[in-house]
C-alpha cells in the first residue's frame, strides 16, 4: 500500500509543479485563469495532505 501512496504523492507533486511552471511562465494571465489555477492547486494540496496522513497511519 505504501508504494501506491508514494506513487500518488509523486504524481500530485509533479502536477503541482506543472501548474506552477505554467503560471510562472505566463505574463498575461487573466483573473479567471489565475483563480482556476489556484483552485487546482488547492485540490492538489488537499490530496497531498490526505496522502501524507494516510502514509503516516
Amino acid at each position: 500500500m505504501d508504494k501506491k501512496i508514494d506513487f500518488a504523492i509523486d504524481y500530485y507533486t509533479a502536477k503541482g509543479k506543472e501548474i506552477l511552471k505554467l503560471v510562472n511562465s505566463k505574463d498575461d494571465l487573466t483573473a479567471d485563469e489565475l483563480i482556476n489555477y489556484g483552485e487546482e492547486m488547492a485540490i492538489i494540496e488537499y490530496k497531498l495532505t490526505a496522502l501524507e496522513v494516510a502514509k503516516e497511519s
